[in-house]
């Protein structure tokens, strides 16, 4: 990694802190928290996962703010974890372009500026019992990604984009008729079309600082509404192709398995992760006196409204706290929780988007015929005690 000197770095960490101190005053929205309350833990808080992929996850109880830290920030690396030479590192645009460039860090910062407020998740997040926390909601600062595509000028067959990260590791695929081992750089890519949005931002920037290492230093990208598996991190490449480009990660991993019905004949469809699905999940209850309030997070779709059962009582609609209308970000609601009964109880919540589509329940077709892991957006259900 890039090291300042011991002076620059007490003028420029100073710097940063005061940016920071900014950016936490710009964004002290209000959450549905009441001075004085006890958050009652869950009775099925999974332990600490042991994956070492897997850096930091979201503990829901702590849940008490809109924006994720830095520090709490969920990270994942499927190969290794890359540590870069910010001033030697380049950005690469080629493939079927005009105009190939290759860009620093410096090159990228003197571009126009976008920010956006995006709640990542990873497609895997509540598909094993203990990886229930990879998710969190954060401010993303960087530059355009449409723009530099058009100033490279994409030929006119170029139909793929594909995001090429340092990050590499040995990949082998052995069947019948193959039998390869090769090191491979991640890689991830979308249509161009899809590439072009113009929410998508090449990101140095996370929450008022510089992209952390574990998060994809010195640049990733920030597609708003996918998930996490397409926001490549640590980027060093950006390549235009013909055809559509079917890695480990798009072809081979991260694809979701369904069983459907077409006319009574049972069709297998594999589809490869991309967009995020409308989704929820309770995030603490907290006491107050002899109050009690469930406060939880809603996201992966413009949120209509969200609604609580408890129990197999009926569902309730959740009060969602508005006062920052971010279109990627998540939703933070509550519900009070009137004279509890001593003894256990589920608590289970349930999204709704504008359109009225309905986060699934765990036994509805769409997640009982999902045959993998990934997308997993059904209806979360935590355990509790009250005393």
């Amino acid at each position: 990694m890039f090291q300042l000197p011991r002076r620059d770095f007490i003028i420029k960490g100073s710097a940063a802190l005061a940016a920071l101190a900014v950016f936490q005053s710009r964004f002290a929205h209000a959450f549905p928290s009441r001075p004085g309350e006890t958050v009652i833990p869950w009775l099925d808080q999974p332990p600490p996962s042991t994956d070492p992929c897997c850096e930091t996850q979201l503990v829901w109880e702590d849940l008490d703010s809109w924006v994720t830290p830095n520090s709490k920030f969920f990270s994942i690396s499927h190969f290794n974890r890359p540590v870069i030479d910010a001033a030697a590192w380049k950005l690469e645009v080629d493939g079927l372009v005009n105009k190939p460039m290759s860009l620093s860090l410096a090159d990228l910062k003197a571009r126009p500026r976008q920010e956006t407020i995006f709640t990542v998740e990873c497609s895997g997040n509540h598909g094993f019992p203990d990886f229930v926390g990879a998710i969190g909601n954060a401010a993303w600062a960087g530059t355009p990604l449409g723009p530099i595509l058009e100033e490279a000028g994409v030929k006119e067959n170029g139909i793929e984009v594909v995001f090429w990260g340092v990050d590499a590791g040995e990949v082998e695929i052995k069947d019948a008729v193959r039998d390869v081992k090769m090191q491979q750089n991640f890689a991830r890519s979308m249509s161009l079309a899809d590439a072009m949005n113009p929410n998508n931002i090449l990101c140095y920037e996370m929450n008022g600082a510089a992209l952390p290492a574990p998060n994809g230093f010195p640049l990733r990208l920030i597609a708003p509404g996918w998930y996490g598996i397409a926001n490549v991190k640590w980027l060093k490449r950006i390549e235009v192709r013909d055809t559509r480009f079917m890695s480990k990660m798009m072809g081979r991993d991260y694809v979701t398995i369904r069983e459907e019905d077409h006319n009574g004949e049972t069709v297998w469809a594999e589809t490869s992760v991309g967009r995020a699905r409308l989704k929820s999940a309770p995030a603490r209850v907290t006491r107050k006196d002899n109050s009690y309030q469930i406060t939880g997070a809603a996201w992966g779709a413009p949120i209509g409204k969200v609604e609580v059962k408890i129990n197999d009582g009926p569902w309730l609609e959740a009060v969602i706290d508005r006062s920052e209308e971010a279109e990627f970000a998540w939703k933070i609601w509550y519900v009070d929780w009137q004279n509890p009964t001593s003894g256990e109880h589920t608590v289970t919540s349930r999204a709704i988007d504008v359109s009225g589509q309905i986060q699934p329940a765990m036994d509805d077709p769409w997640i009982t015929k999902k045959k993998t892991y990934w997308e997993s957006n059904g209806q979360v259900t935590r355990r509790i005690n009250i005393a």
